[in-house]
């Protein structure tokens, strides 16, 4: 059925969902078992390396030595700690708007990268991992979507189904088949038959924090819950899976809906960067966007190779902010010996920011006023045992304006 929806825009020589199946399975199978060969033999003839040494680059000399740089495979192994960087996609198209969209022929190009030097997982095998504190291959990625437009299936589907790529499309349900460019729930129900993982991005891509100082926490939590709860019901009802993910229109979300989620078993997706792992809040994951501004390969390369800082806890306890400056700076407890903290840089607005370290609490201060809408700090620092791999935490934080309501 699905060949037959996009038999318009795609090669004759799309393989059959039987087919798209066995390959990826076998696919895994494959990188798994030379994931585990590799790391052994890395482990009998090779000697630790220590390393030297915004969406901006992570250190402003960073010369890290990626795998097509050094040669050598370092996602070959399995990770003891779970660790992964989820990529979010839009629009694969080049005529769609360019901030969130990456043309078909860069998109294949990042796949191709992403078949050569990395294992991609799907996102459920991701959030169990960290959930349970469980293994993933090294140097692992999940590949996303948000807001169901039509090109995914036309451009994406047919390069993602090739390489045997599993990968999961947030969608608003209340858009299906009505919006500009959409998929319609035929393409969704075949999508899902092929093996693509559908999942919740609220019923109609709203604002989830507008109106909420005006509204009172209570009443505006109770409103923005409903539609996340039809939207659940809708997806359930459609395709008989409910997994509980919830992707944050715009990565907008604060303290209370974090909160709601994680009281009613949900996982909570954002719009900051960073890798997840097992100190991530499970109701804000970073994901790294790559497209628009942020489909450069080269620059992209680091992040897919980064690792999640292990924040234990932070000072800054809400992003959504009432005032456009921060009333005090920020601290970040950092609980590993393997992060070169004598060695952080954080980042705003891809220019470096004052930072000060005690012990393993990083402090930074932000002297700017935040715009209204969205921005973040990102503090990256290089790990101590992986040459080459950062890691990397973002601080968003979500200004209203004058009216209370946010910017698309």
């Amino acid at each position: 059925m699905l060949l037959n929806l996009i038999r318009h825009s795609v090669d004759d020589d799309m393989k059959t969902n039987n087919v798209i199946q066995n390959r990826t399975t076998s696919r895994t199978r494959l990188k798994i078992l030379s994931s585990m060969l590799a790391g052994i033999f890395n482990v009998l003839l090779v000697s630790p390396s220590i390393a030297s040494g915004s969406d901006a680059t992570p250190v402003a000399d960073a010369t890290s030595t990626t795998k097509e740089q050094s040669g050598s495979n370092i996602g070959s192994s399995v990770s003891t700690t779970p660790n992964a960087a989820i990529l979010l996609y839009h629009h694969v198209s080049s005529s769609t708007p360019a901030s969130t969209s990456i043309s078909p022929e860069a998109f294949k190009s990042h796949m191709e990268y992403l078949d050569a030097h990395h294992t991609v997982v799907s996102l459920q095998d991701v959030v169990s991992a960290i959930q349970h504190n469980t293994t993933l291959p090294e140097n692992a990625v999940a590949i996303t979507f948000d807001d169901g437009y039509a090109n995914i299936l036309d451009n994406a589907h047919p390069i993602l189904a090739d390489l045997g790529f599993p990968y999961t499309v947030f969608i608003n349900p209340d858009e299906i088949g009505v919006g500009p460019k959409q998929l319609t729930w035929e393409q969704v129900i075949a999508m899902h038959n092929d093996g693509v993982v559908f999942a919740n991005h609220t019923l109609d891509h709203l604002h989830m924090l507008n109106g909420e100082q005006a509204m009172g926490e209570r009443a505006w939590l109770e409103k923005v819950w409903q539609n996340v709860e039809s939207a659940e019901k809708k997806i359930e009802d459609k395709l008989d899976i409910s997994l509980k993910y919830l992707a944050y229109p715009f990565g907008e979300y604060n303290t209370a809906l974090a909160n709601k989620l994680k009281a009613e078993g949900y996982i909570g997706f954002g719009q900051h960067s960073g890798a997840v792992g097992p100190s991530s809040d499970m109701q804000a994951l970073p994901r790294f966007p790559a497209a628009g501004p942020y489909a450069n390969l080269a620059t992209l390369k680091t992040k897919l190779n980064s690792l999640a800082m292990p924040v234990t806890q932070s000072s800054h306890k809400d992003p959504r902010m009432t005032t456009r400056n921060l009333s005090s700076p920020i601290s970040l407890t950092i609980d590993s010996d393997d992060v070169r903290l004598t060695q952080v840089n954080c980042f705003f607005g891809g220019d470096p920011i004052e930072t000060s370290l005690e012990e393993n609490v990083l402090t930074f201060t932000l002297d700017e006023t935040l715009p209204v809408g969205r921005s973040r700090v990102n503090c990256t620092a290089p790990s101590n045992a992986q040459s080459g791999r950062y890691y990397w935490y973002s601080t968003p934080f979500f200004v209203a304006d004058e009216n209370g309501n946010y910017p698309d």
